[in-house]
């Protein structure tokens, strides 16, 4: 899956019919049917804003649309500055921070957190190193579409009908802190195993179902209102490159084929001269025809899940009509346009290189007790549901997700890290980011980076994972209570601060060896670790070692009679096999079963 633009196609789709249920002004004349050779381009919502480009921050979401976010627009334009011309406004931290009344830490969270999840890979933002971020600031529509998706709500897991089955079941009691617990969140994961996780069709109609009844106040947002026109919405125009904005939440393609802009699916910009400016249109035309695609859009699923369904599913965001929602229970594959899927893996290790992804983006999902290897360049990456396992990611450029997990070591090398909801586990970070620590965490640790594979470092630059930044020891917590997530709803703490992770004790700090025949067919120029060790735990390392050189120098020296050496043979291997199991590196031999 990839952002990137490309050529127009030969061949405009017909535009789907008007959806008989959908509120519009469009008109209600139909077509006859004819044959169509090539198949239909639907419109899709792009899933990156939503899976990893929501902020628990309460000043950030807004429950009354444009009432309160056109003042702030006004106000954020009032202080753009603008290198290109007047309809490229952008606006730095200070400016956000001053038009949202937010702290100048979270001000920069929201610039970096729209870097990792924007449409177009050619924006300043996207390319700009960490000490240029503030600098090139965002664009200000970008910023009020992103402002405005932080009141979307997540689809609720199917194993429960309604959020307040699940408000209070964790952590009101606490099997780690000495009681007797209800469900933890990876146990309420677990207790329905697939039936649980809402499928990818159900996911993308909650989000085109959301977006179907918002899409009106957000081109409203976007548009740009002209004298003598009208009054009120008659009076607003949307031009192409307001149009383009709206890539951030949507765009065209199908199974197999690449994603295309807006504008190149948009009859009423396609008869514009190449040397003249395009002329804008009546934004109500606009929304019309994306709403119809919309609602085209989520027929065509309901069709292609219809003989497929396991029962009815209702939705919990109680922002989207229960009738708007698509549900299935269907497993998704993987696709152009989605991710790649490593699920259900349990007592194993399991390796996947690049050539194993067919995008570039990853989900492990529910697995246990398992070493799970992804030696690869990616975008995205989402860790969900597992417990007693670990997980190496190679390279990251965009965003790392790591969600309901316990006793989980993921060792990641990423340009930023978000982790939700997860206790008892240690994360081993080369971030160039500050890991961002939100919902009801317990008892989490952070270490620095601690492994490498040949081809690390060729990923790395792949993606734009720099070694020289390692923020790994800075995390920042945001309140316990994600009100984007509708499964973890502890009552009474809605204002209270998330627990934060500490740092792993350095005389604990060990390097994780990859395995030789996991290093794939290529062989990459990477020989060690390329994030530099703070000073605690290299001397940590060093002297761990110079132990273990004098320990076994002093057994190499020492004169034992034979039945004592097979006894201390016994009892060495002994306190290995028990270190195994305790550590849980006994987990690294089980791919060796096979052999």
């Amino acid at each position: 899956m990839t952002d990137s633009t490309p050529p127009p196609p030969t061949t405009e789709p017909s535009p789907p019919p008007p959806p008989p249920s959908a509120s519009t002004s469009s008109p209600t004349k139909t077509t006859t049917t004819t044959t169509i050779k090539s198949p239909q381009i639907y419109i899709h919502p792009r899933r990156e804003p939503f899976e990893h480009g929501l902020l628990p921050i309460s000043k950030l979401i807004f429950s009354d649309g444009t009432q309160s976010l056109t003042p702030i627009k006004d106000k954020l334009l009032s202080l753009s500055s603008s290198s290109d011309s007047e309809s490229t406004p952008r606006v730095n931290s200070a400016a956000i921070a001053d038009a949202l009344r937010i702290s100048p830490d979270h001000a920069r969270l929201v610039l970096e957190t729209i870097a990792a999840v924007l449409h177009d890979d050619v924006d300043p933002l996207v390319n700009a190193k960490p000490s240029e971020i503030d600098a090139v600031g965002v664009n200000v529509f970008d910023l009020v579409v992103f402002l405005y998706v932080q009141s979307y709500k997540r689809l609720l897991p199917k194993g429960h009908r309604d959020s307040a089955s699940v408000a209070d079941v964790w952590p009101s009691t606490s099997a780690f802190d000495g009681f007797l617990s209800a469900l933890s969140p990876l146990q309420l994961v677990r207790s329905n195993t697939r039936r649980f996780m809402p499928s990818q069709a159900d996911e993308e109609a909650h989000q085109l179902s959301y977006l179907h009844k918002h899409l009106g106040n957000i081109v409203s947002l976007l548009a740009d209102s002209v004298d003598g026109q009208g009054e009120g919405e008659e009076s607003l125009v949307l031009s192409l490159e307001k149009l383009e904005r709206l890539s951030f939440l949507v765009y065209f393609g199908e199974k197999g084929s690449e994603r295309t802009p807006l504008s190149q699916n948009a009859s009423f910009f396609a008869n514009s001269y190449p040397d003249m400016p395009t002329v804008p249109v009546p934004a109500a035309q606009v929304l019309d025809w994306l709403l119809q695609n919309i609602a085209s859009t989520l027929e065509h699923i309901s069709e292609r899940i219809s003989t497929k369904e396991n029962g009815p599913t209702v939705a919990s965001d109680q922002d989207v009509q229960m009738a708007d929602i698509c549900t299935s229970s269907v497993k998704a594959s993987t696709t152009a346009r989605g991710p790649s899927f490593i699920e259900g893996i349990s007592k194993s290790s399991y390796v996947k290189h690049a050539s194993d992804l067919k995008g570039t983006s990853i989900k492990v999902i529910n697995c246990h007790e398992s070493v799970i290897y992804v030696l690869a360049p990616l975008r995205y990456a989402t860790v969900y549901g597992c417990s007693d396992a670990t997980i190496v990611l190679g390279a990251v450029g965009k965003a790392v997700r790591v969600e309901h997990c316990e006793r989980v070591h993921v060792v990641a090398a990423a340009k930023r890290i978000c982790i939700a909801n997860c206790r008892e586990c240690v994360f081993f970070l080369g971030v160039n980011q500050q890991p961002l620590i939100v919902g009801d965490n317990h008892k989490l640790q952070v270490a620095p980076y601690n492994t490498y594979y040949s081809q690390l470092e060729e990923h790395m630059k792949q993606v734009g994972v720099v070694s020289t930044i390692n923020r790994w020891d800075e995390p920042v917590a945001l309140g316990v209570v994600d009100p984007h997530d509708s499964l973890s709803h502890p009552a009474g703490v809605s204002d209270a601060q998330a627990e934060s992770a500490i740092r792993l004790d350095q005389d604990q700090f060990t390097n994780f060896l990859i395995p030789n025949w996991f290093g794939g067919e290529e062989v990459g120029s990477t020989k060690d670790n390329p994030f530099p060790l703070p000073d605690t735990y290299m001397a940590s390392q060093q002297r761990n070692h110079k132990n273990l050189g004098e320990i076994k120098q002093i057994l190499k020296e020492t004169q034992l009679e034979e039945s004592r050496k097979r006894e201390l043979s016994t009892a060495l291997h002994a306190y290995f096999k028990d270190w195994l199991y305790a550590s849980g590196n006994i987990r690294q031999l089980y791919c060796l079963q096979g052999d």
